[in-house]
């Protein structure tokens, strides 16, 4: 793959049987991956994971969707924004920044709603807002190039 392919071995996080990723890095604040793609790949395990523990009421599983559609969506978006044009990377950076939002609003709803743990809402939903700002930081530097 290009610069922003996945990695392999130990660089990337892993979401096995048994492990909690989520409650890792909450617990150890450890840093997360300085790499894009690594950063989204590591938020689309914690999503997937904070997602299956939620409720399963009707509710619950709709805002797991939602959660798990957009969370793993900027993951895959970063992938298919593997352009080698300064042009193509501001105009997929700029669809990354806008997908990136969604998460952030769904755990907004989960907040709000005490559907979900509270701590793992606000960390996740933190998480989501750094996607945001890293992608526009990115864009910014994209069109100071130009």
């Amino acid at each position: 793959m290009g610069g922003h392919g996945v990695q392999s071995g130990e660089d990337m996080p892993s979401l096995r049987k048994g492990t909690a990723l989520l409650g890792q890095r909450m617990a150890k604040g450890a840093k997360p991956p300085f790499d894009i793609t690594a950063r989204a790949f590591e938020f689309a395990l914690m999503v997937v994971e904070f997602a299956g523990r939620l409720p399963t009421g009707m509710a619950e599983r709709y805002l797991a969707h939602q959660l798990i559609k957009s969370g793993t969506a900027i993951g895959t978006n970063v992938e298919e924004g593997d352009v080698p044009s300064l042009l193509g990377i501001a105009l997929t950076s700029s669809a990354l920044r806008k997908e990136a939002r969604e998460p952030k609003y769904w755990y907004q709803v989960i907040g709000e709603t005490g559907t979900g743990d509270s701590d793992a809402t606000a960390y996740l939903a933190d998480k989501a807002l750094q996607l945001v700002r890293i992608l526009s930081k990115m864009i910014e530097g994209v069109k100071q190039a130009q």
